[in-house]
């Protein structure tokens, strides 16, 4: 017997198809085709065969198509785990499988050539150093949508097939190029000078452990499936739903916009302060307007930077494309300058004096000599740092009081990696705006607390400093780990590659950034890591100043480095735009989706260009480093809460190929990215969590109709959330605090599969406001096989109702022989545990006396019947057609309440709840009650004025005195007389048990004395309601009818 079976997808035979199939099909394989896999889509197809041990596979047939009565076994949850493909030349279908490994037959080829691989997948065919060297030369930085926008713009020359990259090439560098930039060369140092190396340490541990955690969250998102051009917004959208996705999508491609022009800011700073200071449009006419003038440089120069990348991205990004290599290798050799730098100070330390006056800094930007006066010929003279703190050159002329008392010295700026400064830099030294950089343990002079520092060279800092407004500043050094998930289509393994290329990448940036922090520490003095701009080393870069064997390898390094970020991020942010917009979710961008003939997204390119001109005029680049932040952070905690959100719920989708994760570590990840947003800018992550939210509410409420086709974790998340809050539901009556009317309306459908009384839905919404449980059914009489397309148009129709009215509540059509056995499925199983439905609602029977309807009033009086036996209320709308709809407004009227039947307040709440809504909001509540001409009217009157007073309820109160032969024996019966009634309150003081005897006692006087009155017997509720329909003519526009 066989012990084992499986299920095996299998294509149609050879024989079946035409040659032409046959050669389309195996041509399109070879060509390789992307196709999403995990992405929770089920196949369009599928045949199962079912195969056991050696006795191989019982049938292979086509399926045929599927109609609405068939069941298709296997489609809702089978997925596409492995492509099919064909041999050549027997026409027999070859499988490629999850359980059929179709690379055997070559694992003795596989390790040949490669035992001296990097990345044993990059060289794959030799010669190794050519294969090599190719892959490099098409090396490029950019995602998968711009590769396809660029083919296609250049399709006429000749089509090569670019091979497919691996590890190193396709994630490892670009993360590389992408992690480590305009931070490590422009303010990294300055950060260490602050901070001192130990909280340096921690700013830089707790960024890289953030990105750390989010690669780990983010590898498991991404091998779960490919990620197309969109990255981190496909990622959320497809695992937290498309508002997460839009809000945080949006929120990425702001933070991505304002990264550009964060890098656009740092090559105008090296242009201009260490390139060509003299290239600067503005010039400081008064000492202290330094900043200003800078400012404005920052502002003229960044606007023309991009305007002309912007013209370099809309004629072509292959134009980018090929300047990528020049980007990484200038990233490549500047860091490689700065460790040989550092090297070389622990045998030959580079020249870079600095001068000091006492403890004070002084900037050489005015003054060449570092002296007061100077010995020439036996004469003496001084020099111009003595004219600058002096009023004239003499030698008896009136001087600043600090440079009086106080020596200059010179001091080396870098001493070495051997020299022990390791130990001054270790602790912070934050300061306030426009102090001046001193060094701790030089003696020096206290002067005049009244000398003006105004027009004197000291060095300064430019803005006030502290923890948390550094690492607002360092954090964006550490994004871009994206880049390879971004550009999965293009990887020859997206399932090994991108675990193991973003987190390689992230463990070289995050050991390049502590190891920078020591190394500066030990080798720069303090006092030049604090001069953010370099002025007491003769305007150099003080990166630069380390680095060997020039200075001019970082500064040149690292304009092409923050030139090439910028057009990346030009050229990256509008494709993720044209992503959001050609999704649909968000209406009011849709215009962005569009652009070229070739999808170049042009529109999008604009509106990038203009929102990084917003944070160029904003022109300091450590006011807009907090500001995209914010926006990385966020995407960043939400990749990490889509990870352990699919983890949590375990979902039968969720198969990542990548397996080192955890659902805490997630958490984690999310908690630190939260905790930094607030960290860097508790405003800034306020602004940003607001603009968030508008967007998810937005998407919300005009493109939730993606969440169809997205299969989002959030709606698995709702499910197990009301899974648990049903179980723990009490499936029993409830408390009378808690009782509220929990509806199921009964609908009649007319041949077409409408609504023949839509007004009853616009009741329900006015009676129910959206709280509490409504079910909205209705029944087709005859078999479900037969009447499958009926039940769907008739629930699309009922649900497209309820939406315009706005009814918010669940949907049920059911089919059934007869009309009675429909309306008893419906009154005893449209429930699930603690939410079942307590009062029934439906209309009048209006064609009731018609000879073609003459089992209408049967089947009303079966449904009352019913609903009496299920212990329900039940709620009979008569001439539903003419109440009001939610659109129209009473100014004025009354709501009449006939309370004769005792009912427990029934018919007291039911206007209240009207009078919630605000069609029936300005309505006042009537009650009208039946007494006896013998009854004490008055009395009576009180004693309900003071039952709803007790029910805190606001209603005028009539009393209408009738005789007793015009009241029925059914509504005698029911109803307790005045006397009775007052007794009844008067026991409310008693106890529980003394209470129910003697309210039983009252009621078996009242039933006894209207049996000795009465001339027959009390009637049925079934009968009574006969006589109710044949006395129809005679009845009110609405009746009510109510049991408990």
């Amino acid at each position: 017997m066989p012990t084992s079976f499986t299920v095996v997808p299998v294509e149609p035979q050879g024989e079946d198809q035409g040659p032409a199939e046959r050669d389309g099909q195996r041509q399109e394989e070879e060509e390789g085709g992307v196709r999403e896999r995990g992405s929770g889509a089920a196949p369009e197809a599928s045949v199962g065969v079912l195969c056991a041990g050696e006795w191989g596979c019982l049938a292979r047939h086509r399926r045929p198509p599927v109609t609405c009565g068939e069941a298709a076994a296997g489609g809702a949850g089978a997925e596409e785990d492995g492509e099919r493909e064909r041999g050549s030349g027997d026409g027999i279908a070859r499988e490629s499988s999850p359980f059929i490994n179709s690379a055997e037959m070559d694992r003795g080829n596989m390790y040949e050539g490669k035992n001296m691989a990097l990345f044993e997948e990059e060289m794959d065919s030799n010669p190794m150093v050519s294969s090599l060297l190719n892959k490099l030369a098409n090396y490029t930085n950019l995602t998968q949508g711009v590769v396809e926008h660029e083919a296609d713009e250049d399709s006429k020359r000749k089509e090569v097939k670019v091979p497919r990259m691996g590890t190193f090439i396709g994630v490892y560098l670009p993360c590389l190029q992408n992690i480590l930039g305009v931070i490590l060369f422009l303010r990294l140092t300055w950060i260490v000078g602050t901070a001192g190396v130990l909280e340096s340490f921690i700013i830089v541990f707790m960024c890289c452990a953030c990105t750390m955690l989010t690669a780990i969250s983010m590898s498991a998102i991404a091998t779960n499936g490919v990620v197309p051009a969109g990255g981190s917004y496909y990622m959320i959208s497809r695992s937290l739903g498309p508002e997460f996705g839009g809000a945080v999508g949006l929120c990425f491609y702001l933070g991505t916009t304002f990264a550009g022009a964060m890098y656009i800011l740092g090559t105008i700073e090296i242009l201009l302060t260490y390139i060509s200071p003299s290239a600067a449009i503005f010039k400081a006419e008064e000492v202290g307007e330094e900043t200003e003038a800078m400012l404005n440089n920052m502002r003229v120069y960044g606007t023309c930077i991009v305007i002309l990348m912007a013209v370099v991205v809309f004629v072509g990004v292959k134009y980018v494309n090929k300047l990528a290599l020049v980007f990484l290798a200038c990233v490549i050799l500047s860091i490689i300058a700065i460790y040989a730098g550092v090297i070389k100070t622990a045998f030959d330390p580079p020249d870079f004096p600095i001068c000091l006056l006492g403890n004070r800094t002084l900037s050489k930007r005015s003054f060449d000599i570092c002296a007061k006066f100077t010995e020439s010929n036996n004469e003496t003279k001084t020099t111009t740092l003595w004219r600058l703190f002096c009023d004239s050159s003499l030698l008896n002329a009136t001087c600043d009081d600090y440079f009086s008392l106080n020596n200059v010295t010179e001091i080396q700026g870098i001493p070495g990696i051997m020299s022990g400064v390791l130990t001054d830099n270790l602790w912070s030294t934050y300061s306030e705006k426009g102090s001046i950089v001193e060094k701790k343990d030089q003696p020096s002079v206290a002067g005049s607390e009244e000398t003006k520092m105004g027009g004197l060279p000291y060095v300064l800092t430019d803005i006030m400093t502290y923890f948390t407004m550094l690492v607002g500043i360092y954090f964006p050094s550490v994004t871009g780990i994206m880049a390879g998930s971004n550009r999965s289509g293009d990887l020859k393994d997206a399932q090994k590659s991108i675990p193991t290329g973003t987190i390689l990448a992230i463990s070289t940036t995050s050991f390049i950034y502590l190891s920078c922090i020591v190394l500066f520490g030990a080798c720069i003095e303090g006092v030049i890591l604090r001069d953010k701009f370099g002025e007491a080393v003769n305007q150099n870069l003080v990166v630069g100043t380390l680095a060997w064997p020039s200075p001019w390898v970082i500064v040149i390094g690292s304009f092409f480095s923050t030139c090439g970020a910028g057009l990346q991020s030009l050229t990256g942010a509008p494709r993720l735009l044209q992503a959001i917009a050609r999704d649909g979710i968000v209406p009011f961008i849709q215009v962005f989706g569009h652009g070229k003939a070739n999808g170049e997204p042009t529109w999008a390119l604009l509106l990038t260009a203009g929102i990084c001109e917003i944070g160029i005029l904003i022109a300091s680049l450590d006011s807009v480093a907090p500001i995209l932040s914010m926006f990385f952070l966020m995407c960043y905690m939400f990749v990490n809460l889509a990870c352990a959100v699919q983890t949590l719920l375990r979902t039968p989708n969720w198969r990542p190929r990548f397996k080192y994760y955890h659902w805490t570590l997630s958490f984690l990840g999310m908690s630190l990215c939260l905790a930094l947003m607030f960290i860097c800018s508790w405003y800034y992550a306020l602004i940003a969590m607001v603009i968030a939210g508008c967007i998810y509410k937005y998407i919300e409420y005009r493109g939730a109709r993606e969440r169809k086709r997205m299969g989002d974790g959030i709606r698995g998340l709702s499910l197990n959330a009301a899974r648990y809050a049903l179980l723990r539901v009490e499936d029993g009556p409830p408390h009378t605090k808690n009782w509220r009317p929990q509806l199921l309306v009964l609908l009649n459908l007319d041949s077409e599969q409408l609504v023949k009384h839509p007004r009853l839905l616009s009741f329900t919404s006015q009676l129910k406001a959206g709280k509490g449980l409504t079910i909205v059914g209705s029944v087709l009489q005859g078999i479900y096989l037969d009447k499958c397309t009926e039940t769907q148009k008739a629930e699309e129709n009922v649900k497209a109702l309820m939406g315009v009215e706005k009814t918010k509540g669940f949907c049920q059509i059911v089919v059934s022989p007869n009309f009675r056995d429909g309306i008893s499925y419906l009154i005893s199983v449209s429930w699930l545990g603690g939410m079942k439905h307590n009062t029934v609602l439906m209309a009048w029977p209006q064609s009731w006396k018609q000879t073609e309807n003459r089992f209408s009033w049967k089947n009303f009086v079966d449904t009352v019947r019913e609903t009496t036996a299920a212990q329900q209320a039940l709620l009979v709308a008569k001439n539903i057609d003419l109440f009001p709809t939610n659109q129209e407004r009473f100014t004025e009227g009354n709501i009449d309440v006939w309370w004769i039947v005792h009912d427990g307040g029934m018919l007291m709440l039911l206007p209240f709840l009207l009078r919630q809504h605000k069609v029936w909001r300005k309505c006042k509540m009537r009650i009208f009650t039946v007494a006896q001409m013998d009854d004490n009217s008055i009395q009576m009157k009180k004693d309900l004025q003071m039952f709803l007073y007790h029910l805190r309820l606001n209603a005028e109160v009539e009393v209408v005195e009738m005789f007793e032969n015009d009241i029925s024996a059914f509504t005698y019966e029911k109803t307790l007389m005045m006397e009775q009634r007052s007794q009844m309150l008067k026991q409310m003081q008693l106890s529980k048990n003394e209470r129910e005897r003697e309210i039983q006692r009252i009621t078996d006087e009242s039933r006894g004395s209207v049996r000795r009155k009465s001339c027959s017997s009390a009637q049925s509720i079934g009968q009574d309601t006969q006589a109710l329909l044949i006395s129809d003519y005679q009845e009110e526009e609405v009746a009510g009818h109510s049991t408990g």
